[in-house]
């Protein structure tokens, strides 16, 4: 059982019965040494050896054992104690400590039963031995009675454990995936203020460069350097292009509207096709995702066709989706040239799209996934993200 406020309770009273056992076990070897009969060396090895079949099942079978060995262990214990019995009145005590390991290892119904054959057992030996009193039968039945009410509270109390253990666990995931949640909208609010601030500075401000040199260039287009305003001309509106491409992978499409498949969708047929890629979607609109999944194979999308598009020099992508239970993987394919050494992958020297590998390493570990990248020279790529499948919200 795993650790809980009750675990104490449980240690000390399995400690408990564990010390009542041993210690009426040896009340019975002592009273055969000091009040020594005929049948005093058979009850100190018959006594020895229940001692010893216990510990047995303590140390091995009832931690470690299959139900049959169980089963077998118990009936070996029981058959020595009523051997045990049979020589020595005394050990009709040990009937208590028993009547826990029938609850425990046969449950409720046939732990009942065998607490009751158990009982009649004891009631007779007394009877046999010392001869038929009230004592002799009360005691024995109020043993069980009072070994019942705990042993079922026993079993109430650990069924309560484990739900409260059940109950933290689940919280401590709520906590996990909220916090989760937290920081991609932290994530994604700070990229859409990057945006906009992009777009109202950089983006901006190159626009107006461009409209001011293209004013220069018309106003006298055969002036010396004009070929420079030229430049300087094109030069702005390319890197205005690559600002607004910046803007456009910053903000990413509404998810709420159509979901991830729409998404992608929009994504693959918005802003590719203009760099001679054609990107096919695989993902069923039916899926449902929660929000920050969502994003994240939306980022890890864009991360991906956008180092397909500056380094791969392919042709044809695909985002495939597919979901298996409570598993999903996702995979982004390109027809390019591939490279040597897939592991290296994550971190090679001088490569402007290293980074873009490892955060996409680094948001997948974040939600406890695995990326594994497959490549070989002249077979393309594939990017493939294994995540653990969570309920929409």
């Amino acid at each position: 059982m795993a650790h809980s406020a009750l675990t104490p309770v449980f240690a000390g009273l399995r400690t408990g019965l564990h010390v009542l056992l041993v210690a009426l076990t040896v009340l019975v070897m002592a009273r055969a040494v000091f009040e020594p009969t005929a049948s005093s060396v058979a009850i100190i090895a018959l006594a020895a050896l229940l001692l010893g079949t216990y510990a047995l099942g303590g140390l091995i079978v009832v931690t470690r054992g299959t139900p049959t060995l169980r089963m077998l262990w118990l009936g070996t214990l029981t058959t020595e104690w009523v051997l045990l019995l049979w020589l020595a009145s005394e050990a009709a005590y040990l009937v208590f400590p028993l009547f826990f390991l029938f609850l425990h290892l046969l449950g409720r119904a046939w732990g009942s039963v065998a607490i009751a054959g158990a009982t009649a057992v004891a009631v007779a030996a007394l009877g046999i031995h010392d001869g038929w009193s009230l004592a002799g039968v009360v005691g024995p039945i109020v043993g069980a009675g009072v070994a019942l009410l705990i042993g079922l509270g026993y079993q109430a109390l650990a069924r309560e454990a484990a739900q409260r253990e059940k109950l933290m666990q689940e919280l401590l995931a709520t906590q996990g995936q909220l916090a989760a949640t937290e920081r991609e909208a932290g994530v994604v609010a700070e990229r859409s203020r990057l945006a906009r601030e992009i777009h109202d500075t950089l983006a901006q401000g190159l626009s107006s460069i461009q409209m001011l040199l293209h004013a220069a260039e018309r106003a006298d287009p055969e002036r010396p350097g004009v070929e420079h305003i030229r430049l300087a001309r094109e030069t702005a509106a390319a890197n205005l292009a690559e600002a607004r491409r910046f803007i456009r992978e910053l903000t990413p499409p509404n998810l709420d509207d159509e979901g991830l498949g729409g998404a992608l969708r929009r994504l693959a047929a918005s802003q590719w096709p203009s760099q001679g890629l054609k990107v096919d979607v695989r993902v069923s609109d039916t899926v449902e995702l929660p929000m920050h999944l969502q994003t994240a194979l939306l980022r890890i999308a864009q991360g991906a066709i956008a180092n397909v598009i500056q380094h791969a020099d392919a042709s044809r992508a695909t985002i495939t989706l597919t979901v298996h239970h409570d598993r999903l993987s996702f995979e982004i394919t390109d027809d390019g040239r591939g490279f040597e050494d897939p592991s290296e992958a994550a971190t090679p020297p001088g490569r402007s799209d290293s980074f873009g590998i490892r955060a996409t390493r680094e948001r997948v570990e974040q939600l406890g996934g695995t990326v594994t990248i497959d490549s070989a020279p002249g077979r393309g790529t594939t990017l493939m993200v294994d995540l653990a499948r969570e309920p929409a919200s």
